[in-house]
C-alpha cells in the first residue's frame, strides 16, 4: 500500500537513496505506491505531475541519489471501495458483449484491461460489469485472460453455469479456445509444443514462467496461417491453461511474441519499435464449447480490433489471414 508518510490528498516530496539509485521512475512509482491503478501513474507521468528536481521527466528516466521526486495530490478510492466506471470504459464493454444468454456474458476483452481488480489495479473489468450490471446477482469470470491479451472471455451468470463451464476446462472436454499470436521470425512449422511450465514471482510481485521439469505440464497445438519480412502469424490452441502458457511455449520455438515486453530480447524490441508495434500482438479470436446448460454447441468469434488487425495485415504477409481463418470456421 501507499507508505504511511505520504498524504495522497496533497503534494509529496521524495529524496532518492543510493539504495533506488539507477531505478526507472516508472518502477519506483509502482513499487511505492503500491495500490494505486498502474494506469493513473503512468497518466500522471505523461502529464508532467510527476517532477525530478523540479523538471518534467519521462517513465524511464533513471533517478539518481539525492534527486527529488514531486508527487502530486491523488484520488484513490477508499478501502473496499471500486471506483466508478468511466463514461469510456462503460461504452467500451458495451460494444464488446459478443453472447448473451441467461446463463453467460462472453465479452471481447480489449487489450490493456485486467480482467479483475488486484496488483495495483482497483478496476478491472469484471468489477466494471458488476457495477454496470447492479440487476445480477451473479457474475464471475470463468477463465482469465492477461490484462495485455485481447479476446473472448466467459463470465458466468449463474452458479451451476460457472461450475460446469470450470468442471469442462479442468477436464479438458467440451471447450476450445483459439488465439492468434504474431510471432517475430519464420514459424518451424512445429504443430505442438508439449512442455512443462514453473511460475515463480520476483520480489517485486512480477510473474516470471520458465520451461522446467518441476513445473506443471502444459501442451499448445499450433497452426501455421501467414509470414511476412519478419514476422509470423500462427493460431495457439491451449489445450491445458497455465499462466503465460502460449507466450512461453512460443518463445521455446525462438518466435517471441510481438510486443512481449517480459519475454522478448532487445533484438525483438528493436524490431518491434521499428514497425511501430505498441502492443502484445496476442489475441483471443473463437471460443467454442457446449453450454453449459443446454447442452447446445456455440461457436463464437471476435475479430482483432483495428489496431491488431492493421499489425496483422502489414507485417504478417497481408490480408489472407482472415480468409484462412473463415476457412477453418
Amino acid at each position: 500500500m501507499v507508505p504511511p508518510e505520504l498524504d495522497t490528498s496533497q503534494v509529496s516530496w521524495l529524496s532518492i537513496t543510493e539504495a533506488n539509485a539507477g531505478q526507472r521512475l516508472d518502477n519506483f512509482l509502482l513499487s511505492t505506491l503500491k495500490g494505486v491503478p498502474k494506469t493513473l501513474i503512468y497518466r500522471i507521468i505523461r502529464k508532467g505531475e510527476v517532477r525530478v528536481n523540479k523538471k518534467r521527466a519521462k517513465a524511464d528516466t533513471r533517478l539518481q541519489d539525492g534527486d527529488q521526486l514531486r508527487i502530486p495530490p491523488l484520488r484513490l478510492p477508499q478501502r473496499g471501495e471500486t471506483p466508478p466506471v468511466s463514461t469510456v470504459l462503460r461504452d467500451k464493454l458495451d460494444g464488446a458483449i459478443v453472447y448473451e444468454d441467461e446463463a453467460l456474458l462472453v465479452v471481447n476483452k480489449p487489450s490493456g484491461l485486467a480482467v479483475h481488480g488486484g496488483s495495483g489495479v482497483s478496476l478491472g473489468m469484471i468489477e466494471a460489469l458488476r457495477k454496470m450490471r447492479p440487476q445480477h446477482q451473479f457474475l464471475e469470470l470463468v477463465h482469465r485472460l492477461d490484462r495485455d491479451t485481447s479476446g473472448l472471455v466467459l463470465v458466468a451468470k449463474k452458479r451451476k453455469a460457472l461450475t460446469v463451464l470450470q468442471r469442462m476446462l479442468a477436464d479438458k472436454q467440451g471447450i476450445g479456445k483459439f488465439y492468434l499470436a504474431l510471432v517475430h521470425g519464420q514459424w518451424p512449422q512445429v504443430k505442438s509444443v508439449d512442455l512443462p511450465l514453473l511460475r515463480t514471482e520476483r520480489q517485486s510481485g512480477e510473474r516470471v514462467v520458465r520451461v522446467s521439469d518441476e513445473g506443471k505440464s502444459a501442451l499448445t497445438r499450433y497452426r501455421f496461417i501467414s509470414s511476412g519480412g519478419h514476422y509470423s502469424l500462427v493460431q495457439a490452441e491451449p489445450v491445458t491453461g497455465r499462466t503465460h502458457q502460449i507466450r512461453v511455449h512460443c518463445l521455446t520455438q525462438s518466435c517471441t511474441i510481438a510486443g512481449d515486453v517480459k519475454y522478448r530480447d532487445v533484438a525483438e524490441q528493436s524490431v518491434d519499435e521499428k514497425h511501430k508495434v505498441a502492443r502484445l500482438c496476442l489475441h483471443a479470436w473463437r471460443l467454442v464449447f457446449r453450454h453449459p446448460l443446454s447442452g447446445e454447441w456455440l461457436d463464437l468469434q471476435a475479430w482483432p480490433d483495428a489496431e491488431l488487425g492493421a499489425y496483422l495485415g502489414r507485417l504478417s504477409g497481408g490480408d489472407g489471414w482472415r480468409q484462412q481463418l473463415e476457412e477453418w470456421l
